[in-house]
C-alpha cells in the first residue's frame, strides 16, 4: 500500500487540518487576551535533562534516539508542558512572578493504549508559572473555558480531583507500601479492596458525581477540617464559573494527574466520548532543586475535531477562466476565499466551491 503510516499515526486532510489550524489559532488567541504569551519548544531535547522535568513519568513514554553530533541520547517530548516549565525555570527564571505562557505543537508517545492509540498529537495549552493560589487556578480555568468557547466548542464540563486528597487524609496512619494499594483502590472505585485496607475510607468512593452533592458528602466526611482549606479552594473556583459549564468532582481520581499537587481537572465536550484537556496544580523543578508552584491547562485537538467539533462550514468563491486579478483580490479583501480557474474547461464542481462569480455577481451554488 502506498502512503500507509506507522500505528497510532495519522494525516489530517482538508478541511479537517483547516480546523485544526482554526482551533489553535482561537485557543492561543484567547489565551494572550490574558497575557499569556506564546513559546516554542523544540521537538527534541536531552533524554536526560527532559527526564527530570517529566517527573513521574519519566521519558518512559518517549521516543529516544543518539544525536549524531553530540552522541548523547535524545527524546522527542512525549509532553510540551514540561518544556515549557523548562523554559520558565531557567531562559525565564529571571522574569518577574507569575509569568504566563502558552504554546502548542506536536507531541510523540513511544506506544497508545487500546482506549487511546494515537501516538502523535497536537497539544495546545498555557501555564502559569510562580503561583498556584485558588485565584491564579481561577484564571486558568477560566481561560481553558473561554478558549475552548471562542473555538465553537460547546456543551463543556469540568470534572475536579484532589491528587493529594488520600495522603492528606492519611498522614501518619498508614506504612507508603498500603497508602499507594490504597489510592490505586480508590482510583478503581474498588470498595472491596478499600474495605480491605480500611473501611473509613469508602465514603470517599460515594462522594464522586454532580459537583455540589460531592463536594458536601466530602465536608461531612472532613470531621477533621484536614481538607477544608483544598474543599473551600475548589468551591471558590466552582464559583468563579458562574454556571458556564456543567461541573462534577471524583476525588480519588489519579490516573494521568500523578504530578498534580492540591488542584486537578479534566474537560470535556458534548458529543466527545473522552476527554478534550486536562490542567492543574503542579511544581515546576529548578536547576538548584528548589521546587516552584505552577498551574495549567492541555488540550488536544484530535478528540475534538474528530466528532466534527470546531470544524466550519467550508465557503470558496469559483473564479470563471478570465476573471480579473483586481477582482480576484477585492474579493479577498472582503474575506472570500477565491478559487481561481486555470482553465477553460474548469468548474466550480470541480474545485469544490459553494459559491461562483458570474457577470461580477457572486452565486450560491
Amino acid at each position: 500500500m502506498t502512503g500507509l503510516l506507522p500505528e497510532g499515526f495519522h494525516d489530517r486532510l482538508p478541511p479537517a487540518a483547516d480546523a485544526a489550524a482554526r482551533l489553535e489559532a482561537r485557543v492561543l488567541g484567547h489565551a494572550r487576551l490574558y497575557g499569556y504569551e506564546q513559546v516554542d519548544p523544540p521537538l527534541a531535547e536531552f533524554a536526560d535533562e527532559l527526564a527530570t522535568r517529566l517527573k513521574a513519568g519519566g521519558v518512559r513514554d518517549a521516543v529516544r534516539f543518539i544525536d549524531p553530533v553530540s552522541q548523547r541520547t535524545l527524546a522527542i517530548r512525549p509532553d510540551l508542558t514540561a518544556q515549557v516549565g523548562r523554559i520558565a525555570a531557567t531562559r525565564m527564571g529571571h522574569h518577574p512572578r507569575p509569568v504566563r505562557l502558552c504554546y502548542a505543537g506536536q507531541v510523540l508517545r513511544l506506544s497508545g493504549s487500546e482506549l487511546d492509540p494515537q501516538r502523535a498529537m497536537r497539544q495546545i495549552g498555557a501555564e502559569l508559572i510562580g503561583l498556584d493560589s485558588v485565584a491564579a487556578a481561577s484564571e486558568v480555568v477560566q481561560v481553558a473555558i473561554e478558549a475552548l468557547h471562542a473555538a465553537g466548542i460547546t456543551g463543556l464540563a469540568i470534572d475536579f480531583t484532589l491528587p493529594d486528597l488520600v495522603d492528606t487524609l492519611a498522614a501518619g496512619r498508614l506504612d507508603p507500601a498500603t497508602l499507594e494499594t490504597l489510592r490505586d483502590r480508590l482510583d478503581a472505585k474498588d470498595a472491596g479492596g478499600v474495605a480491605a485496607i480500611d473501611r473509613r475510607y469508602l465514603p470517599l468512593i460515594e462522594a464522586a458525581g454532580p459537583f455540589e452533592r460531592a463536594m458536601a458528602k466530602l465536608r461531612s466526611i472532613d470531621a477533621g477540617n484536614a481538607l477544608a482549606s483544598r474543599l473551600d479552594g475548589i468551591s471558590r473556583i466552582a464559583s468563579s464559573l458562574d454556571g458556564q459549564v456543567a461541573l462534577t468532582l471524583d476525588p480519588t481520581e489519579r490516573h494521568g494527574f500523578e504530578y498534580q499537587s492540591w488542584l486537578g481537572f479534566s474537560l470535556f465536550a458534548q458529543g466527545v466520548r473522552a476527554e478534550i484537556g486536562r490542567g492543574g496544580t503542579y511544581t515546576v523543578l529548578h536547576d538548584e532543586g528548589r521546587e516552584e508552584p505552577a498551574v495549567g491547562f492541555s488540550l488536544y485537538a484530535d478528540p475534538v475535531l474528530d466528532t466534527g467539533l470546531g470544524t466550519a462550514e467550508r465557503t470558496r468563491l469559483f473564479l470563471p477562466y478570465g476573471t480579473r486579478t483586481e477582482e480576484g483580490r477585492t474579493l479577498r479583501a472582503q474575506g472570500w476565499v477565491t478559487v481561481a480557474a486555470l482553465e477553460a474547461s474548469d468548474t466550480p464542481q470541480a474545485q469544490l466551491c459553494t459559491h461562483t462569480l458570474h457577470n461580477g455577481e457572486i452565486t450560491a451554488l
